[in-house]
């Protein structure tokens, strides 16, 4: 199977908005990026990445409540390996299979199980019942059979419920794809009353044109807006000419690159803490004692940063309560952090032996 994972790693891609993480992944012979609805709900656009792909805002072009699924079109062309769909109606119990995501933001996990059954039905739709593990951040990945062919989407759990995971079979996607293209519309959404689809043509007003349900086209999303601390943390990056949309990674989330330096901001709202983490290099295998000695004066002689070492990433980090944060301080912590961050992964490589990360775009 480690052929098909490394196929998958692809094109199965992050998604991030300002609200939440999940996963999606790229139908090549379609340009569209495929993941559930609930993944990424209240939003024009969203960011996404993976090690094949570099980050970049995709417009999403078609929701379906119904089925929880979401088609998003990516504004640049991207180039992926072209995966085979399989056939829904040839699962049957006892079927291996893998279930590819980011789960809690990570970069790629693989999980395998055995599908339990085929007829479970929720809401007059049937999903694949498997104990793949599935956790959150896996919404919207791909399900996979031996063959390297998917046979579903993953949609959800039942919570403590020891690797129960449900699966949205493909042959759902493969029809909601063939209606959606032949609409020729620019962005669609399915009637959550009446079940049609429906592109701007079909509106009257804001109402569907069959049933008149109220009906929300994925452009009529309002336009994300920060408030408080996250907005602090927003106008700081603007003012350090970040771009602010692709540094989104969820709720309270940031990632931006300094450099070769990787720079995760998050604010804690039950603690209070804002926590700047620059991830700079990887230990080396020789004369660590030297670079650990270094690595501590540091820490004596910084002012407000301090290093650390997780697993075998050196980190250098910056944190700050909220009620001593505003525009100000932020622009000259933070700007410090990642100046700081760039000078030092060097210094740590050149004459400590220090291993580069891998730098992702």
């Amino acid at each position: 199977m480690q052929k098909v994972i490394e196929r998958f790693k692809n094109i199965v891609v992050q998604i991030a908005t300002p609200y939440s993480t999940g996963t999606g992944f790229l139908l090549q012979e379609f340009q569209l990026i495929v993941t559930n609805e609930h993944v990424i709900r209240d939003n024009q656009q969203v960011v996404i990445h993976s090690k094949h792909i570099p980050k970049q805002l995709a417009k999403i072009v078609y929701l379906d409540a119904k089925y929880d699924l979401a088609l998003l079109e990516v504004l640049d062309s991207i180039e992926g390996d072209s995966v085979p769909l399989g056939d829904s109606t040839k699962v049957v119990e006892g079927d291996f299979v893998l279930a590819i995501g980011h789960p809690f933001g990570l970069e790629f996990s693989a999980t395998q199980g055995i599908v339990s059954s085929t007829i479970l039905q929720r809401d007059e739709i049937y999903y694949f019942q498997h104990d793949a593990a599935l956790n959150p951040g896996n919404s919207g990945g791909p399900l996979i059979n031996k063959a390297g062919e998917i046979i579903g989407v993953n949609t959800f759990i039942i919570q403590n419920g020891n690797n129960i995971g449900f699966s949205l079979p493909i042959n759902y996607l493969v029809e909601t794809i063939k209606a959606f293209k032949e609409m020729n519309v620019d962005e669609a959404v399915r009637c959550s009353a009446c079940s049609n689809f429906v592109g701007k043509k079909n509106l009257e007003g804001y109402f569907c044109k069959y049933c008149g349900s109220k009906i929300e086209m994925p452009s009529m999303a309002e336009v994300y807006e920060p408030i408080g601390i996250s907005s602090t943390v927003e106008n700081m990056l603007k003012e350090l000419n970040y771009d602010v949309d692709l540094s989104r990674r969820g709720p309270n989330h940031w990632e931006v690159q300094k450099g070769s330096a990787s720079i995760n901001v998050s604010y804690y709202e039950k603690t209070g803490l804002i926590i700047g983490d620059a991830y700079l290099c990887k230990i080396p295998m020789e004369n660590i004692k030297d670079l650990y000695t270094y690595l501590l004066r540091q820490n004596y002689t910084m002012e407000g940063l301090s290093f650390s070492v997780k697993e075998n990433d050196i980190i250098l980090s910056l944190l700050i309560y909220d009620q001593y944060l505003n525009t100000k301080t932020a622009l000259h912590l933070f700007n410090y952090l990642f100046e700081t961050a760039d000078e030092l992964d060097n210094v740590l490589v050149d004459e400590f032996g220090a291993n580069w990360r891998e730098i992702e775009n």
